[in-house]
């Protein structure tokens, strides 16, 4: 009786406890305990760190507090698909795949340096300087008319002189030869009794050297520093030309045209078109190749001109005419210290390799075309 009575009082007291889950009770507990390590492990760094700046400021040499510590966190951002950057050619640098025909709005990628015009009016001859887009007036030289002056201003191939031939009062084609620096005023007397005759009277053997012909004929060589003859100039030969730099003369000797880099000669042939011919009275190597090779021939006039006439180059070591690309008039053709050649035609300038391949064309504007080519530096 007395155990039926406990068991009853047993049961009752179960109903009225509320059951407990042990394991879910553990597990809070576990992580509670979890999170009070992790703070406490964070105030000890934190107290290390401040520490170890302290101790950095103590000791840093100039006493300025370094920079606060930024929290380091470590993140993976999602995928982002790289934008292409496309290739960029420097400015001025031609490229070796570059096509023919270069756009007159990019003259520097094909012509980097400066081209020595001349353009002419009845009372003086102005040379202009042109660098990509840009055009200059460098120099003036006033005249009296269709003289000496006109005929004969021509500038050095490094752009620094400019000489000419002042008209004499007996007007037999014969003049004072000046000299002046290029920009500067003024000139000097460089010679007396020099013809301005033919289509190229004074010719340069580099930059300090220039061949005259004075109004007896025979042909002198001066120097342009001294204003004296070359010692040693033979003299004879008046149809002379060189090299831009120098080095290689095209000559006529006896009848017979030769070239020459002072160790040798090569004797060529070449006969002009006939049915041009005729009109002109013969022909002479205008611009020489740096190597001897090969040079650019013009006709040379009946009279005082500045046409330049360049319209064939010859291969010295076959006499062949070279096959120039591109098609139209040849105006002139001038050959560079660089290695490049010049191909003048009525609207532009190509520029050829020393192998004749196009490397680009600069569509020269309207006013440039009817101005005379002089000189070209790299």
């Amino acid at each position: 009786m007395n155990q039926d009575r406990l068991r009853f009082d047993l049961a009752d007291l179960a109903d009225e406890v509320t059951p407990v889950d042990l394991r879910d009770r553990a597990l809070r507990t576990s992580r509670r305990l979890g999170i009070r390590r992790a703070v406490a492990t964070s105030a000890a760094v934190l107290l290390v760190l401040a520490a170890a700046t302290g101790t950095a400021l103590a000791i840093r040499p100039d006493g300025s507090a370094p920079a606060p510590a930024v929290p380091s966190v470590t993140s993976t951002p999602p995928p982002v698909e790289p934008t292409p950057t496309p290739s960029v050619e420097p400015s001025g640098t031609p490229s070796s795949s570059r096509e023919p025909g270069t756009s007159p709005g990019q003259p520097q990628s094909v012509l980097t340096g400066t081209r020595f015009y001349l353009e002419q009016a009845p009372t003086r001859s102005r040379i202009h300087a042109v660098r990509g887009t840009e055009d200059r007036v460098v120099h003036e030289v006033v005249h009296s008319g269709d003289g000496c002056e006109a005929n004969t201003v021509t500038v050095s191939p490094d752009g620094r002189r400019v000489v000419w031939v002042q008209d004499s009062t007996d007007n037999n084609m014969s003049g004072v030869l000046l000299i002046a620096t290029v920009g500067k005023a003024g000139a000097r007397t460089f010679a007396e009794g020099i013809s301005c005759l033919g289509s190229r009277p004074l010719r340069w053997q580099r930059s300090d050297l220039l061949m005259v012909q004075k109004k007896n004929g025979q042909s002198l060589l001066l120097d342009a520093s001294t204003r004296q003859p070359v010692p040693g100039d033979p003299g004879q030969e008046t149809d002379r030309c060189w090299s831009v730099d120098g080095t290689w003369l095209a000559a006529v000797a006896e009848g017979t045209p030769y070239v020459t880099g002072g160790t040798g000669i090569r004797q060529y042939t070449y006969t002009p078109p006939k049915q041009e011919a005729d009109k002109w009275g013969g022909w002479e190597a205008r611009s020489v190749s740096t190597d001897g090779r090969y040079l650019a021939v013009g006709w040379i006039g009946t009279d005082p001109s500045r046409r330049d006439g360049s319209f064939a180059v010859v291969d010295t070591t076959t006499s062949k005419v070279v096959d120039l690309p591109g098609s139209g008039e040849v105006r002139s053709v001038l050959f560079n210290a660089d290695g490049t050649v010049l191909l003048r035609r009525g609207t532009g300038i190509t520029v050829l390799d020393s192998t004749f391949t196009p490397l680009g064309t600069v569509t020269e504007p309207a006013p440039t075309r009817s101005r005379a080519l002089l000189a070209y530096l790299p």
